[in-house]
């Protein structure tokens, strides 16, 4: 990876996509201090929290393992908090379940509160919707978008998809060893750039996603509104408004709309 200048906000969804081996996990882990970089510098929030779902993950999925022990797995957590997690996935009814006998999409949401359960101020996602059927994925993208807008995390997503994630992101990089291109969905997907990395892939109805924000993020990580106010999210708790409609458009045949 060169020239790779990554920012990531409270209340806003990054997405990486990019080809095979173009180094979007590559990114992530580095963020997370995973892997180093042999030159630059990457600078955290003091006491930044920070949830991971990794790409893969080291567990035997044919292994007696419950839901509720899976979220202790990285440490214990009060029940409350388990509850609290798998509530805002949907899957409360899975406390108990073995992982074993759950479905791809609901062994995701597992891992997404098991990530949740520790109250993050960032989510990184590397592929969260691996293993999931089409319909599935649209109500993970969904869900995704949904937590941010709960909870006024950042979330960096990382994705082979170049159509559903479009209708889930505030902003796109899109990455081939280096930065290709990045911006709005709308911009990336009309960047000469994006289409000669992904020729007819990019070619096809694309959902692109208008996110209609009445505040500004700030540097520091506290959000802006209006009114002139600042907080430290965006969320409706705090008294403010978060216009959280998504709009998805269609339009056949055309690389963007």
């Amino acid at each position: 990876m060169r020239n790779v200048d990554l920012t990531i906000h409270r209340g806003e969804i990054v997405t990486l996509i990019g080809p095979n081996g173009a180094g979007k996990s590559t990114t992530a882990k580095m963020a997370l201090h995973i892997l180093k970089p042999d030159e630059g510098e990457i600078r955290h929030l003091k006491g930044l929290r920070i949830g991971y779902v990794p790409q893969k993950i080291n567990i035997d999925r044919t292994m007696p393992l419950s839901v509720e022990r899976l979220m202790t797995l990285t440490g214990p957590l009060p029940k409350a908090d388990i509850v609290r997690a798998l509530d805002a996935v949907g899957i409360t009814h899975l406390l108990k379940a073995e992982i074993t006998n759950l479905s791809g999409g609901e062994f995701q949401r597992a891992l997404m509160a098991r990530a949740l359960a520790r109250k993050p101020d960032i989510m990184v996602l590397d592929e969260p919707v691996q293993g999931v059927d089409f319909s599935g994925e649209a109500a993970l993208y969904e869900l995704i978008a949904k937590l941010r807008d709960d909870t006024g995390c950042g979330v960096l997503l990382i994705s082979h998809d170049l159509h559903l994630v479009m209708a889930a992101t505030d902003r796109v990089i899109c990455l081939n060893g280096h930065v290709c291109c990045s911006g709005t969905p709308r911009d990336v997907t009309a960047s000469p750039e994006y289409l000669r990395l992904f020729g007819s892939r990019a070619v096809g109805p694309l959902a692109v996603y208008e996110h209609h924000h009445d505040h500004t993020h700030l540097p520091d990580g506290r959000v802006m509104h209006a009114d002139g106010t600042v907080t430290d999210h965006c969320h409706a708790e705090d008294g403010h408004h978060h216009d959280g409609e998504h709009h998805h458009h269609h339009e056949e045949g055309k690389p963007h709309v």
